[in-house]
């Protein structure tokens, strides 16, 4: 370290370049983690979506089948 600057300069100098270095290490952490799991996604998303496609279907079907006949009640009572 330059014998010009202080202590103090020297020792904000010092950890100001940890806390960067930190924070580019938690940066690349973060890119291989989500990477990671992106690989994860695309292996598991395509079996979950198909079985997630044929029950939202069938939970459609029957509640509009239900909310069918819960409306035909309520409009003839109204008129």
């Amino acid at each position: 370290m330059d014998e010009e600057k202080s202590v103090l300069e020297q020792m904000t100098d010092a950890v100001s370049n940890a806390a960067g270095a930190t924070k580019e290490a938690a940066k690349t952490a973060v890119k291989k983690v989500k990477k990671a799991a992106r690989k994860v996604a695309k292996k598991m998303t395509p079996k979950k979506t198909k079985k997630a496609k044929k029950a939202s279907k069938k939970s459609s079907a029957k509640k509009s089948a239900k909310r069918a006949g819960k409306r035909s009640p309520k409009l003839s009572r109204r008129f």
